[in-house]
């Protein structure tokens, strides 16, 4: 089933300057905790390789799904199967740093700091993602923060 959008009003409103600082520097923070803990853990380097990869399809993976579901919202036309396989990659990334660390020989308070950097530092991208996507849509640096612009599509 294709879903077409006609006539359909988006509410974008200029995210903040220190909003959107404040996603880049909970990106930052969430990426650099997560590589500190690799760099200082006491795994295998195959290991440490493994949740560093996890880490950067993980985030590659949210913002592509951001960015598929802003491009279906704003009208644009998205294929289904890459779509799915959007949702299937962020599927994905999160299934495997869960099994990774269900299975590792970890402290649970390491396994529970690796799951919430991963979350931060996902969540963070897709923040990121949306922001850049707001001021680009907005195209006005002038435009105040409280500002609303309805945009057709």
């Amino acid at each position: 089933m294709e879903t077409q959008v006609m006539n359909k009003q988006v509410l974008i409103n200029k995210p903040s300057k220190a909003f959107r600082m404040a996603s880049v520097a909970m990106l930052v923070a969430g990426v650099a905790a997560f590589l500190i803990g690799l760099a200082n853990a006491t795994m295998q380097l195959n290991e440490k390789g493994y949740y560093l990869a996890v880490l950067l399809f993980g985030l590659f993976s949210f913002v592509s799904l951001q960015k598929t579901i802003r491009d279906k919202m704003e009208g644009q036309t998205i294929s289904k199967p890459y779509f799915m396989m959007c949702w299937a990659a962020a599927g994905s990334a999160i299934a495997l740093l869960t099994v990774g660390l269900v299975n590792a020989e970890l402290l649970l308070s390491e396994k529970g700091f690796y799951a919430m950097a991963f979350l931060l530092s996902g969540f963070a991208a897709i923040t990121v993602q949306k922001n850049v996507r707001d001021v680009m849509a907005l195209g006005d640096d002038e435009v105040s923060a409280d500002t609303d612009i309805e945009v057709q599509s």
